[in-house]
């Protein structure tokens, strides 16, 4: 099977599919790797190291067009698809309920899809969760801004000039990006509280050294089937937004990291409750991407409201291109791992793994929340 990996086209996306390591592995379980020259240079991956892990270099389109499948990072745009040829597979981000016109292109083109997006969170698959490894960085990175953009110290200091007080943090949302933010502000020396709505992260934030702020939600209530954060009632959501806002006055940072797939993020911080912050306060949105979880967010630019800094950065995770890349290809070699036998294509379509993350296949959508998503006309 020939496996191709293309320059990523995206503005500003400097990650690349597979790494050497990855090639690697996968020209040992027989597969051909082509991969175009210059896709790994942004994410510190020369061309040579390329060629010495068994790769052949290929220059412009042929990575695409010449490949049975196409490893992506971003979801293929609809000129790469046109060049993708038919009968092949593509494997990338796709969030598919989101983007029905490059669903629809797909099937025209009779390719195969598969979206990282969507590895169910199960056992077996969280090798390949690459929306683990991704949040993972964010929140890192996330820790790290806050307390750049902070104009006092993290931890606290017993100095000549007299003892200063360590910095507080309050995080929102204690997904895998939030857990990462809270291990690193406790890392820098913080004091760390955090806001869940699911009852069941209280323990593990209380093992990182943080103190849980949260509301007494049945479970069923607060998370979906596989684990995520999902939309609560407007009744529940007015309680949160009151719970936070008791918290502001007495934090420096804030970070937030609430999502809901398939969805805007939620606004959990109104330009109402920023003026209760401190002056010199800080918001680091990671929710930016999506809309935001605060009014005043501005994706993409910092902006200042109220003598708060509110951070709506949305490169966070190809700021760090070296390492995303290198957690996303060994997620996408795990994930091939079920699709590869004896270096060809083998689909077993009872696999959960594979039917959560097959979207398009022999011209059809047989993705069921992505089929119904298109046929209302949507988003999920």
């Amino acid at each position: 099977m020939r496996i191709g990996v293309p320059k990523e086209t995206a503005p500003n996306e400097s990650r690349v599919a597979l790494t050497p390591e990855g090639v690697k592995e996968l020209v040992a379980k027989g597969c051909e790797v082509v991969v175009e020259r210059g896709a790994g240079l942004a994410a510190l991956c020369p061309d040579q190291a390329y060629e010495d892990a068994g790769a052949q270099l290929a220059e412009g389109l042929a990575a695409l067009s010449e490949s049975d499948m196409v490893l992506k990072v971003a979801q293929p745009s609809t000129e790469e698809i046109g060049k993708i040829r038919s009968g092949a597979a593509v494997a990338s981000f796709l969030w598919p309920t989101a983007n029905p016109d490059i669903v629809r292109a797909l099937c025209d083109r009779n390719i195969d899809a598969f979206a990282m997006d969507m590895i169910p969170r199960i056992s077996r698959a969280q090798s390949m969760d690459v929306l683990s490894s991704m949040s993972t960085i964010a929140g890192y990175k996330a820790a790290l801004l806050a307390a750049d953009a902070l104009p006092r110290f993290f931890p606290m200091l017993m100095t000549a000039a007299g003892t200063l007080a360590p910095a507080r943090v309050f995080v929102i949302g204690a997904g895998v990006a939030g857990l990462q933010a809270i291990a690193t502000c406790r890392r820098l020396g913080a004091i760390v509280e955090a806001f869940d709505v699911r009852p069941a992260v209280k323990e593990q934030i209380e093992s990182l050294g943080a103190k849980f702020v949260g509301m007494a939600l049945l479970t069923e209530e607060a998370e979906d089937a596989g684990g995520y954060a999902k939309e609560v009632s407007g009744d529940t959501h007015a309680k949160e937004l009151d719970l936070i806002a008791s918290r502001l006055p007495n934090v420096d940072a804030v970070i937030t990291t609430a999502l809901i797939p398939g969805k805007p993020a939620p606004v959990l911080l109104t330009n109402d409750m920023l003026r209760k912050m401190k002056a010199g306060s800080v918001v680091i949105d990671l929710a930016a991407p999506n809309g935001g979880n605060c009014e005043a967010t501005v994706p993409g630019e910092t902006v200042h409201v109220n003598g708060t800094t509110v951070v709506g950065r949305i490169d966070l995770i190809t700021s760090m291109a070296g390492d995303a890349s290198r957690m996303y290809s060994k997620n996408m070699t795990s994930f091939l791992g079920i699709l590869l036998q004896e270096g060809k294509m083998n689909l077993d379509m009872e696999d959960e793994i594979v039917k959560g993350t097959l979207i398009t296949h022999e011209g059809k959508v047989v993705h069921e929340v992505t089929r119904l998503a298109l046929e209302r006309g949507g988003t999920a």
